[in-house]
Order: C-alpha cells, then sequence, then structure tokens
C-alpha cells in the first residue's frame, strides 16, 4: 500500500484485475485521512459547489476554486493519485482548457485534470495530452450539463444512447485520456465498455464491473441531505471518519460494494 499511485500503476491495477477505490476531498485534512485509509485516487471534483458552497449545482464553480481546493488536497496527501475537475466553462476552446489545466498541474499539484464529454472534448483532450498533462474523461451523467440532459437521471439506457457511449469511451481512449469515470449508467453497460477499454475505468451508480468506485465523500459519510441510490453511509456503526474511509477502501477491494441496490439495470 505504500507504493506511490499513478496513471501507470492504474493501468497495472486494471491489469491484474485490483478494485480502484477513489474519493473526492477537498482540503488536507479529508486528503490525509483518506491517504492512511488507502485511498487509491482522489479526486477534487466541482461537486464542491454543492457539498461546500451549497449551490444547487456544480456550475458556479470557477477555476480559481478548483486551484485553492487542490492545493489543499495536494498539501495533505503523498500517495494518492490526484485527478481535477476543469469547471464548467473552463475548457470551452481548447487554447483556454490547455491554460487552465496548466495552472491545475503547476499552481496547484494535481497529476491528472478531468473534462466531461465526448466527441465535443475530444480535440481538446488531445491538446492537452499533447502538452504532457494527463486527462480523465467523464461520460454518462456530465452534471455540468444538467440543464441540456434535464436532470439527475440515469443515461445510457436506451439503444442511441447506449451506442453513443460506447462510440464516445472509444474515441477518448483513441486520443490520450488515461483513464476514464462513468456516472449512472446501467451496470451491462459499464462493464461492457470497461472490458472493451484498456484504461482503466471507474464507476459511480455504474455497477461492480468497473475497475474502480468512487464516491463523494459527504455522501459515504452520511453528511449531505439525501443519499443518493449508489452511495452508502459507511460511517454508520464506525467510532470514526478514518474507520469509514478504511472500510470503503476495504469494500471495494473485496467486490462487497456496489451492490446490486446501488447500481441501476
Amino acid at each position: 500500500m505504500s507504493r506511490q499511485i499513478s496513471i501507470t500503476v492504474l493501468r497495472q491495477m486494471k491489469q491484474a484485475s485490483e478494485k480502484i477505490a477513489c474519493l473526492t476531498a477537498y482540503d488536507a485534512s479529508f486528503a490525509r485521512l483518506q491517504d492512511e485509509a488507502g485511498i487509491d485516487v482522489i479526486l477534487v471534483g466541482d461537486s464542491l459547489g454543492m457539498v461546500l458552497q451549497g449551490a444547487d449545482t456544480t456550475l458556479s464553480v470557477r477555476i480559481a476554486d478548483m486551484i485553492y481546493h487542490t492545493r489543499m488536497v495536494s498539501a495533505g496527501c503523498q500517495r494518492p493519485l490526484i485527478i481535477t475537475d476543469m469547471p464548467f466553462m473552463s475548457y470551452a476552446t481548447p487554447a483556454q482548457a490547455l491554460g487552465n489545466a496548466a495552472r491545475l498541474v503547476a499552481e496547484a499539484g494535481a497529476h491528472v485534470v478531468k473534462l466531461e464529454g465526448g466527441e465535443s472534448i475530444a480535440e481538446t483532450a488531445a491538446l492537452i495530452v499533447e502538452h504532457g498533462i494527463p486527462v480523465c474523461g467523464h461520460l454518462g451523467l456530465t452534471p455540468q450539463s444538467i440543464h441540456q440532459i434535464g436532470g439527475y437521471r440515469l443515461q445510457g439506457n436506451t439503444e442511441k444512447t447506449a451506442a453513443q457511449l460506447r462510440k464516445d469511451a472509444q474515441l477518448l481512449e483513441q486520443t490520450g485520456v488515461s483513464c476514464l469515470v462513468l456516472e449512472c449508467v446501467p451496470s451491462a453497460l459499464a462493464a461492457e465498455v470497461s472490458q472493451s477499454l484498456s484504461i482503466p475505468v471507474i464507476g459511480i451508480g455504474a455497477g461492480s464491473d468497473c475497475d474502480g468506485q468512487v464516491l463523494v465523500a459527504h455522501d459515504m459519510l452520511g453528511m449531505t441531505s439525501r443519499q443518493p441510490k449508489f452511495s452508502k453511509n459507511f460511517l454508520e456503526g464506525k467510532d470514526s471518519v478514518l474507520a469509514a474511509f478504511k472500510d470503503y477502501v476495504r469494500a471495494v477491494k473485496d467486490k462487497s460494494f456496489p451492490e446490486a441496490a446501488h447500481s441501476y439495470e
């Protein structure tokens, strides 16, 4: 558990069928506890707009917010790979995206930047990768497009949308993205995509057959007003946040989480 996690290590974990445990963190304290608990990947998510700033969506988060919170997370941990969300409209053009991605790495300490979308962001992702910055893709439920997709609901559940998701996943891998998040998609589709790609696929509400799992830490600690279907309160019955984080890592690694109740058919 002492090895430094890198993109190469994540690929090795996928090849060895070792599950990847990922959680969100936004500050040094949570990052330190997650590091101690054995979390492989910390996602500095734009979900901070909802769980920290109290907004109804992630759309108000700005690049300055992501730099600030990533810097704190980077200061709090040693082992995990740090993936940082590029927030809404911070990658509207390839040139803008490259500049903001560079800031997240150079100023804040991110190892990987995450972009939402498929074909529409392929050129942007390729440019960032070309300049030496690893990229994580994000397909399925993409919160930055919440008004366009009509709410927080299952994606890829029709023949047409499933085919588009498969196509987008293949395209993102071809552009050079290092890993992929699948959010709120049917378990069978997520399993198919995970098996078809050589890059690691991390699921949230995407079933147990992805290469890893991610949850919003505040959800899995029971700190949010409503528990999402795909989450579980790991703090219940525990005497500390650290114990909850350790139990989450164990459950992801031994494949006891997510259960069918946390997934979509």
